[in-house]
């Protein structure tokens, strides 16, 4: 007996007519045509119908804190920073779990079945460590979430964040993070990656570092990264984060760098959203976009993922857990409009996160877990254009959310009385 027939599904490759039969949480066959009794069944009449997005960059203990205890005037990311600072001895693990249990809530109904967390751990009480450790626990029915040890204010800089992130990879976050770029000098920050990137082979864990956000392009980290990352045996493991820098470097620089990244194996996130708005803000005109050379990394082999990084909290005031939003800003900013770039941006926010954060069972093919998502759109394309909506949104073969079609209604003499937003 299946347990839940899809049929009528176009998925993102291309395929179309396609019917997916699950059989308890997993996928059992996916094919045209599908013969068997289901339990139930959905009809996706020629609609997406994708696995689940994925958010590779995100801050889970500041979401939703915006105004606390005040705004970001200058919206700069030291700023925010600062901001974040004054927050802190304000935070209670209450507070943080039931912000980030909220946050859960928008995600999973946007189709964000995985997201990977970085969690400030240079508060020695590591408040957000312990809530964000329950709020993993309470959200695994419906969301894999990852936790990244991430020292804000500097592993170097900051007194005792060393001890800290060690003790919160002991109490079970799983990825080593970092900040170079915020250590006093350039040497301390080359320091940081050298230290971390050990920590992280000794423990056998990922690594993913803020890496590089700055507009000066004599930020370099990335190549530390990259170099440690061969020294260590650490290729497939490690990501840098945000790289905003090497928008700023000259051509001939980056044509030694990019090689390096993609032969160490590093993945990037960029994160369109707040990339856009924190960078450049020193620049009078020209102004920089800031997001780092997202095409150029494609080109060279190297998996590019976009984050949504910051929602409703010192660094960015908007944001609704919607990672096609991120596909449609980052689309933009990298002016990434031919047919396969803007296929590339939808890979982004699905298949390409699942990958950097090594999920397992990932994707739509017999043995996958039954994680799904159908969209109010005909291809990965359209996905990003309308921001569709999510009609049904499955985890290990359950509906766990449903939003009912964007139609609107007109009242136009001879004209039709409703549009979908879908070309003729």
């Amino acid at each position: 007996m299946i347990d839940l027939l899809i049929r009528n599904a176009t998925l993102a490759d291309g395929r179309t007519g396609v019917d997916i039969a699950v059989v308890g949480e997993r996928i059992a066959e996916v094919g045209p045509n599908i013969m068997g009794e289901a339990r139930e069944t959905i009809d996706a009449d020629g609609q997406l119908v994708s696995p689940p997005f994925v958010d590779a960059h995100f801050h889970m203990d500041s979401t939703l804190s915006y105004g606390i205890p005040r705004v970001n005037r200058s919206g700069t990311l030291l700023e925010g920073i600062a901001l974040w600072g004054e927050l802190k001895p304000q935070l209670t693990v209450d507070a943080i779990m039931q912000r980030a249990l909220t946050y859960c809530d928008w995600a999973a109904a946007r189709g964000v079945l995985a997201i990977r967390s970085h969690v400030d751990v240079c508060d020695p009480r590591l408040l957000a460590v312990e809530a964000l450790l329950e709020v993993r626990r309470r959200v695994a029915p419906y969301i894999d979430l990852q936790l990244v040890a991430f020292p804000q204010d500097g592993v170097l800089r900051a007194p005792g964040a060393l001890a800290n992130l060690t003790r919160a990879l002991d109490l079970g976050v799983e990825v080593v993070g970092g900040i170079p770029h915020f250590e006093r000098t350039m040497a301390d920050g080359a320091e940081s990656v050298r230290v971390l990137c050990e920590l992280a082979a000794e423990r056998g864990l990922r690594v993913d570092m803020h890496c590089d956000e700055s507009d000066d392009p004599l930020s370099r980290h990335i190549e530390t990264l990259a170099q440690q990352t061969v020294r260590l045996g650490l290729q497939g493991r490690v990501t840098g984060s945000h790289l905003t820098s090497m928008h700023s470097m000259d051509n001939y620089y980056v044509s030694k760098l990019i090689p390096l990244i993609a032969e160490a194996r590093v993945s990037v996130i960029a994160n369109p959203l707040v990339n856009i708005t924190l960078q450049g803000r020193h620049d009078t005109y020209p102004k920089r976009r800031g997001m780092t050379r997202v095409p150029e990394l494609l080109a060279a082999g190297v998996d590019v993922a976009f984050g949504q990084d910051d929602m409703m909290d010192p660094w960015y005031s908007l944001g609704s857990a919607d990672m096609l939003e991120v596909a449609h800003m980052g689309l933009h900013v990298a002016q990434m409009t031919g047919q396969e770039a803007m296929r590339a941006c939808f890979r982004a926010v699905t298949e390409t996160p699942a990958k950097i954060l090594g999920l397992d069972g990932y994707g739509i093919a017999p043995g996958c877990h039954a994680d799904l998502v159908l969209l109010q759109a005909r291809d990965p394309v359209e996905a990003i254009r309308l921001r569709a909506a999510r009609l049904a949104v499955i985890r290990r073969g359950r509906v766990i959310s449903r939003t009912a079609p964007v139609v609107a209604l007109l009242a136009l003499p001879g004209r039709p009385t409703t549009v979908s937003f879908h070309p003729i």
